[in-house]
């Protein structure tokens, strides 16, 4: 995995990083085994200091479905795959759904 810092922004209280991730997923991430895939996606990390100036918070921000899709194991639901992998990983919410549309098309 490689970290490409793009930008700091550096205030009294914070620092701020704009970063681009990239790499080769091979090993465990978040319970999802490695694919082999590449990945490539920007990240914004906030690091917050207290009093003393010693690191108090970092909080990360990143379009998680991105990464996902990179990786393989997250599909649009604009493709059929998208559409069946929905249907099966959330038949509750899909049920919920078809049964609104069909009471909005009776009334």
């Amino acid at each position: 995995m490689k970290i490409d810092v793009k930008r700091r922004h550096v205030t009294d209280e914070n620092i701020i990083l704009e970063v681009t991730i990239s790499g080769t997923h091979i090993g465990n991430w978040r319970g999802l085994p490695g694919t082999g895939k590449k990945f490539e996606f920007p990240l914004c990390a906030v690091y917050t200091f207290d009093d003393a100036d010693k690191l108090a918070e970092e909080r990360i921000y990143y379009d998680r479905a991105t990464v996902l899709r990179q990786v393989g194991v997250f599909h649009e639901l604009e493709d059929t795959l998208g559409r069946m992998s929905t249907i099966l990983t959330h038949p509750v919410t899909i049920t919920r759904t078809m049964a609104r549309r069909l009471n909005e098309a009776v009334h």
